[in-house]
C-alpha cells in the first residue's frame, strides 16, 4: 500500500530550477557533508518584500493550436487564470507571460508551438507550455527547464503559472484517477472563457481505443476515459444558463463514449437533448467508423431531431484496405461507406465530413486512385486533406516513405479534385431557418448555420446574434451559403439567459468568498518558502 508521501507527489513529473544541482552532484556532496544547526535569521520588511512575489497581478497572453477539444482546454485555463486575479490579453508584446496550448497531430504545429517559445524566450517572457506536445514528450531539449501543464491537469494551471512567475519551474503531467480508475480529465465545472460566448465546447472523453500507426496524440491523451453522462448533463445546463445557444460535442473519438464505464454515445445524447432549450443547437464532433457502426440507427434518430445538426465527421484517411491496414485504422472501406449510405439514406441532407491522408507509407498509385474514386462518388462538402507528416515515435515514422514530391503531387490532384465541384448550388431558392453565432472573418458579415451545419452568411446586424432566424439561400459558394432575412419574420432567442460578455469568466457562481480567501492564504504562504530547497510540491486530491 502506498504511504501517505506517495500520494502526495504521485503526479510529479519534475520540479527544478535551471541552477540546482543535478542528482549525480548531489549524491557525490553528501559525503563531505558536516551536519550543523541554524540559528534562525529574522526576515526584515525588505526583505520580506524582495523575496515574495505574490502572482496574480501580471498580465498573460495564451495561444492555442489544434482541435476543439484542446480549445476547451484553453478556455478553461484562462478562466481559472483570470478567475485567481490575473489579466488576460490579447497582445503578447505587453504579457509578462506567455502560456503556449501545443498540438502535436501535425509537423508544422509543433514548429509554430517551438518557435514560439524560441520568440517569447527572445522577449524575456515567463513560459509555461500546456497540451498533447509535453505531455507526450516532456524531455525534449527545446522544453528544457519550462513550466508543464499535463492534458489532465489543466485545473492546477493557476498553481504551475504562480510559479512559473516567480522563476520556478514546474511540470504536473500525471494521470487523474479516482479508486484507481483513470478518469476523463478535470472537473467540468471550473470557471472558462469561452472564446466564443455563445458556443460552449464540452469535451464527453479523452484518449481512445484506437492504435492508429501514425497517431502522436495517443501517446499524450492516452486510452479511452469519459466523464458520466450527469456531469455531462450538469455542464451543459450551466452552459446554457450563460447565454450558450449552441453546444460542440469533443474528444479524440466520440463513437467511442461511454465504453470504459458501462454506457455508450446514443444514451449520452439523448439525455443531452432533454437540456437543450428550443432554438438551441447541438453538433457531435469527430466519430471513427468502428465504434459507429453499432449505433446506426440511433444515430440516424438523433441526427434527425430538430436539436441537434445533422452533421457528423468520420474521418476514412484512406480508401485502400491495404493503406487502412497499415494505418491500423480498424475498419474496412466497406465498413465507412455503410455509414455514409445508412446516414444519408435515413438523414435525408445529412453532412458528411471526411478527412484523408496523401502519401501514407506504401500508398501506391492504385490505393491513391482508390481514395480518389471515393471522392468523386460522395463529392464531400467538408473535406480536410492532409499530406502524410511523418511524427516522431510513432511506428508508421519507420515505414518505408513515400517520395516527398509524390505526397505533394497527390495531396494537390485530390485538392484539385475536391475545388472542381459546388456542393451547394442547388441550394439557392431555398428558404432555411439558421442559428447566428459569429463574425465572418473580414467582419462583413455574420455566420449562421443551418440544420445541416452548413455555413450561411447573413447581414451584419446587432439583434441578429445568438438568434435563430430565417433566411432565402440567394447565393451559394465553394463553402458557405449566403441569405436574406425573410421579411416580417422575427429572429427567436434560444438562450435562457443574456451571453456573458466577450472574455468573462464563465462559471463564477461555483468560486465563492471561501475560495477567493484559500487562494490568498496559499499566495501568501507560499511565497515564503524557497522552492529551490523544496522537493514536494502541494497535490490536490481528485474530487
Amino acid at each position: 500500500m502506498p504511504s501517505a508521501c506517495d500520494s502526495l507527489i504521485e503526479d510529479i513529473e519534475d520540479m527544478v530550477s535551471s541552477s540546482d544541482p543535478t542528482p549525480h552532484e548531489r549524491q557525490s556532496a553528501r559525503k563531505s557533508i558536516i551536519p550543523r544547526s541554524r540559528k534562525k535569521k529574522e526576515l526584515n520588511h525588505e526583505e520580506l518584500h524582495a523575496d515574495s512575489l505574490i502572482p496574480g497581478t501580471q498580465k498573460i497572453w495564451m495561444k492555442t493550436w489544434g482541435c476543439s477539444h484542446n480549445n476547451s482546454d484553453g478556455e478553461y485555463m484562462a478562466g481559472q487564470l483570470a478567475a485567481s486575479g490575473y489579466k488576460m490579453t490579447d497582445d503578447p508584446t505587453e504579457a509578462d507571460l506567455w502560456l503556449l496550448n501545443s498540438c502535436t497531430v501535425k509537423n508544422p504545429a509543433e514548429d509554430h508551438f517551438r518557435n514560439s517559445i524560441k520568440k517569447a524566450q527572445d522577449q524575456q517572457k515567463k513560459v509555461v507550455v500546456a497540451g498533447c506536445v509535453p505531455q507526450a514528450q516532456p524531455r525534449m531539449d527545446y522544453l528544457k527547464g519550462l513550466s508543464i501543464i499535463g492534458v489532465q491537469q489543466i485545473d492546477r494551471v493557476v498553481e504551475v503559472v504562480d510559479e512559473a512567475v516567480k522563476g520556478h519551474s514546474v511540470r504536473l503531467l500525471g494521470q487523474k484517477k479516482d479508486g484507481g480508475r483513470r478518469l476523463g480529465g478535470a472537473r467540468l465545472d471550473l470557471p472558462k472563457i469561452r472564446k466564443n460566448p455563445l458556443i460552449e465546447i464540452i469535451s464527453i472523453n479523452t484518449g481512445c481505443l484506437n492504435a492508429c500507426t501514425y497517431c502522436k496524440t495517443k501517446h499524450a491523451r492516452g486510452d479511452l476515459a469519459s466523464y458520466p453522462i450527469e456531469e455531462l448533463a450538469e455542464r451543459a445546463r450551466q452552459s446554457f444558463q450563460e447565454g450558450v445557444c449552441e453546444i460542440w460535442l469533443t474528444s479524440e473519438d466520440t463513437g467511442a463514449y461511454g465504453r470504459d464505464i458501462g454506457t455508450d454515445l446514443p444514451t449520452l445524447l439523448w439525455r443531452l437533448v432533454e437540456e437543450i432549450p428550443e432554438g438551441a443547437m447541438l453538433r457531435l464532433g469527430m466519430t471513427n467508423p468502428p465504434y459507429i457502426l453499432e449505433h446506426l440507427e440511433e444515430m440516424a434518430k438523433i441526427l434527425n431531431h430538430p436539436r441537434v445538426y445533422a452533421f457528423l465527421h468520420v474521418p476514412v484517411q484512406s480508401a485502400s484496405d491495404s493503406v487502412l491496414m497499415d494505418m491500423k485504422r480498424e475498419y474496412c472501406i466497406d465498413d465507412f461507406r455503410r455509414v455514409v449510405d445508412f446516414l444519408k439514406e435515413k438523414v435525408p441532407g445529412v453532412t458528411i465530413a471526411t478527412d484523408i491522408i496523401c502519401g501514407f507509407p506504401g500508398e501506391t498509385e492504385e490505393d491513391f486512385q482508390e481514395t480518389v474514386d471515393l471522392v468523386k462518388l460522395y463529392r464531400f462538402p467538408s473535406l480536410f486533406i492532409n499530406q502524410f507528416y511523418p511524427r516522431p515515435g510513432t511506428p508508421a515514422a519507420k515505414m518505408q516513405q513515400v517520395p516527398a514530391h509524390v505526397k505533394k503531387q497527390r495531396t494537390k490532384e485530390l485538392s484539385q479534385l475536391f475545388h472542381s465541384y459546388n456542393p451547394y448550388d442547388h441550394k439557392v431558392g431555398e428558404r432555411q431557418h439558421v442559428l447566428v453565432t459569429e463574425e465572418s472573418f473580414d467582419a462583413q458579415y455574420y455566420v449562421a448555420h443551418n440544420k445541416f451545419y452548413e455555413q450561411v452568411l447573413v447581414p451584419k446586424r446587432a439583434e441578429f446574434k445568438g438568434k435563430m432566424i430565417e433566411v432565402d439561400i440567394y447565393e451559394a459558394g465553394k463553402h458557405f451559403l449566403k441569405g436574406r432575412p425573410v421579411e416580417d419574420s422575427k429572429p427567436f432567442t434560444p438562450s435562457l439567459a443574456a451571453p456573458l460578455q466577450k472574455g468573462e469568466v464563465s462559471g463564477l457562481m461555483q468560486v465563492n468568498a471561501y475560495t477567493c480567501k484559500y487562494i490568498h492564504s496559499y499566495r501568501s504562504f507560499f511565497s515564503l518558502i524557497d522552492f529551490h530547497k523544496m522537493s514536494v510540491y502541494p497535490s490536490q486530491k481528485v474530487q
